[in-house]
């Protein structure tokens, strides 16, 4: 007996080695961690369970069958944060450049299947470079596998990638339909086609950073939601994602204990709109004086930054953030923050996560770019969106909302339970010089005529008591209670049920 558990004990040392201390030490000179080290990093202290530690790939073609390490480029398993379960992978770089074979594939296939079966997150620490090529057809079918559980796990379960490494080719898909994917500077980078490819089908010449490094996901991709420093601190960031996130579409997100005064009045918001109507202010301000502690986390911070997603807590309990921000293009709605923010709120419906909309809008942003772009059909999203969202819905407008825009964020029409505006607040087709102009056409030519009209019209409209007056608005309250008028609305909301119309699946306007 003893023989066997020494034997037992020395396979999995070899197994805990992966491809062995001198590609170890290499992966530690580029600064980056190794497989394991990571997941000991994400998990609670000692809560780590592996599957297949002694799994190996069965390829017999090119000299392949001389080298069979176990655990085959991915340790798998099982987990907590913070006491709550979730299912990892880690693949490991330093066995065959963490390249997928089939094996490789089914162990990613079976904790997918695990995390759906018992209702718990999926998160991939990605560092592969790419299909195991002597493999060819089976290492394809391996990928299309995993992508087919990515498809089936989503809405079902929350599922995060960390590209930690390298991710080239097929690998990038798995990622791509996550909900989150976050990347770590310098050291990890994803792309359909490599520098190389590229030079010889189009003759660009580009880096690997600068064709799929972190910053071009973050600032002009928008595939990636954030990017950090290093391991360790997209790692922590992880852990702290998760603690905002229920563990699968039946349970509502977690309520972490809070020491924040959930009737807290906050006389400094009552200054926050400038007087001039031109002059921007830092939406940011708003959300960190309503959240519980000034806690934020904002999701792809550095993308489309015209519009501010990201979850804050109330009383306890989790709350998607969603912000025009007028310091970035007046806080305009275009292309890109359509696309961010319909992204952001299909997410928070599909795990039952209420709503908060701050809204100041003057409108789309105009022009060719944005017509030529396609503005109406990705505007549709976020209008598609907020319409179909059955979660709670509290909107508070703090100064502008124009047009359409008005209409796209969470206004009453698209099925807005509480719908507040500040004082400030300008509720209107279009702003007062624009909406003069085009009534005034006769006028045109004198100026003190316009400017009385001008001044009738902001009477009229640049203020929220029309909007209140039709029911458009439940409420005008005083900026400072806006976390006291915010906090009890989400709470009378908790036992909300809302269903829509019983469908296979809708069709948004992608």
């Amino acid at each position: 007996m003893k023989d066997i558990l020494q034997e037992l004990e020395e396979r999995r040392e070899v197994a805990r080695l992966g491809g062995g201390q001198r590609r170890i030490d290499s992966q530690h000179a580029k600064g980056k961690l190794t497989a394991r080290e990571r997941i000991e990093l994400l998990l609670d202290e000692d809560s780590f369970e592996e599957f297949d530690m002694f799994k190996s790939h069965r390829c017999t073609d090119f000299g392949m069958e001389a080298e069979k390490p176990a655990g085959d480029g991915v340790i798998t398993g099982w987990g907590t944060i913070n006491g709550r379960l979730v299912y990892v992978f880690s693949q490991d770089f330093t066995v065959f450049g963490g390249s997928l074979s089939e094996t490789h594939a089914e162990k990613i296939c079976k904790i997918q299947d695990m995390a759906v079966q018992n209702g718990a997150p999926i998160i991939g620490l990605n560092d592969s470079g790419g299909a195991r090529i002597q493999e060819g057809v089976d290492s394809l079918a391996g990928y299309a596998e995993v992508f087919q559980r990515n498809i089936m796990a989503s809405g079902v379960v929350p599922q995060i990638s960390v590209i930690m490494g390298p991710c080239a080719g097929g690998a990038v898909y798995s990622p791509a339909m996550t909900d989150f994917i976050f990347m770590v500077k310098d050291t990890s980078y994803m792309f359909v086609t490599g520098p190389d490819v590229v030079k010889t089908v189009t003759n660009e010449v580009v880096t690997a950073e600068e064709l799929g490094g972190a910053s071009t996901h973050t600032k002009k991709s928008s595939v990636a939601d954030g990017a950090f420093e290093n391991d360790v601190e997209a790692l922590a960031e992880v852990r702290r994602l998760v603690d905002f996130l229920p563990l699968n579409n039946r349970e509502k997100p977690p309520v972490r204990p809070f020491f924040d005064e959930p009737g807290r009045i906050e006389t400094s918001l009552d200054t926050l709109v400038p007087e001039n109507p031109n002059t921007p202010y830092d939406m940011k301000e708003l959300i960190a004086k309503v959240a519980d502690e000034g806690d934020f986390y904002e999701i792809q911070e550095d993308y489309a930054k015209n519009i501010i997603t990201g979850f804050i807590r109330l009383e306890g309990q989790t709350v998607g953030v969603v912000a025009n921000q007028p310091m970035v293009l007046a806080g305009c709605l275009d292309i890109d923050s359509s696309r961010k923010a319909a992204r952001f709120v299909r997410f928070c419906d599909c795990f039952e996560i209420p709503i908060l909309t701050l809204v100041d809008v003057p409108g789309f942003l105009p022009g060719t770019s944005q017509e030529y772009g396609g503005v109406i059909k990705h505007g549709a999203k976020l209008l598609f969106a907020y319409g179909e969202a059955t979660v709670p819905k509290v909107t508070v407008i703090t100064r502008k909302a124009y047009g359409g825009a008005y209409d796209v964020m969470a206004s009453k029409h698209l099925r807005g339970d509480f719908n507040y505006a500040w004082p400030t607040a300008e509720i209107a087709v279009m702003g007062a010089k624009g909406a003069t102009e085009i009534i005034h056409r006769a006028d045109l030519g004198d100026a003190e005529k316009i400017a009385a009209h001008t001044a009738d019209y902001e009477s009229r409209f640049a203020n929220p008591f029309v909007a209140a007056e039709r029911g458009f608005i439940d409420e005008v309250i005083q900026p400072k209670s806006t976390r006291r008028r915010v906090s009890r609305a989400f709470a009378s909301l908790r036992n909300k049920k809302l269903e829509n119309p019983w469908k296979k699946h809708d069709n948004i306007p992608l």
